[in-house]
């Protein structure tokens, strides 16, 4: 299972929310750079970076911070927030993300999404399910649907989709555990599915039981931000 931190940027710091309120920011570093060098430096090969400046205002805002990460590292980038164009899309694989992280498009422009993966290819697109009570909510968990995340997986399965990553609303930020029953019966219903959780991962047990149940990756932020996993830790679990 491969690890993947999180840096989320807004006005180009590293920040962190919880359960997707921007009214519960803490800045936690103010060059993104100098974090990301640190990941890499203990062994990281793989970065989640969030443009919640993008998210918030349906645009990419933050891919000068992405072009500083891509071409001072060697992490291998996916890039998400605020991509609702082709040019948008574009512009972040210009800029250095390896793959790009697609949400509310892949939900309110079906067509203009799976033409993405057609041109790109599957493994340039990582497609985000944010869940609140196995519910899609878009636009940076602003706006909830109706739509099951079972069916919706599956719908994107048979369009070529093969890789997920699953952040639940209601564990994100609040370090009380990752939704290991949930990614549990993801995992159950579609074999053959590279899952990557995102969202309450508190501690190095927390990994353990992701890994064990099958998820591909797992996404880690505020734990790291907050030392509940210490890079010293992080660094000893990527040798193991």
């Amino acid at each position: 299972m491969q690890i993947i931190p999180a840096i989320d940027l807004i006005d180009g710091k590293c920040v962190r929310l919880t359960q997707g309120d921007y009214t519960q920011k803490i800045i936690y570093n103010e060059n993104p750079v100098e974090v990301a060098k640190l990941f890499e430096d203990i062994g990281i090969k793989r970065l989640h970076l969030v443009d919640l400046d993008g998210a918030k205002k349906g645009e990419v805002v933050n891919y000068k911070v992405l072009e500083k990460i891509a071409s001072q590292t060697k992490l291998i980038i996916d890039f998400g927030g605020g991509i609702k164009t082709s040019e948008t899309i574009k512009i972040v694989f210009e800029s250095g993300a390896s793959l790009a992280a697609i949400g509310s498009v892949a939900v309110k422009e079906k067509d203009l999404f799976f033409s993405w993966i057609k041109k790109y290819g599957a493994d340039k697109i990582l497609l985000g399910a944010d869940v609140n009570e196995e519910k899609i909510a878009i636009s940076g968990w602003l706006e909830k649907t109706e739509i099951n995340i079972f069916d919706f997986i599956k719908e994107n399965m048979n369009e070529g989709v093969e890789t997920i990553f699953c952040t639940d609303i209601s564990k994100d930020g609040l370090l009380q555990g990752a939704s290991v029953g949930l990614y549990k019966k993801i995992i159950e219903q579609f074999p053959a599915l590279n899952l990557i959780a995102s969202g309450g991962v508190t501690s190095l047990k927390d990994l353990d039981e992701l890994k064990w149940i099958g998820c591909s990756g797992a996404i880690v932020g505020k734990a790291i931000y907050e030392e509940r996993i210490s890079m010293k830790d992080l660094k000893k679990y990527i040798a193991c």
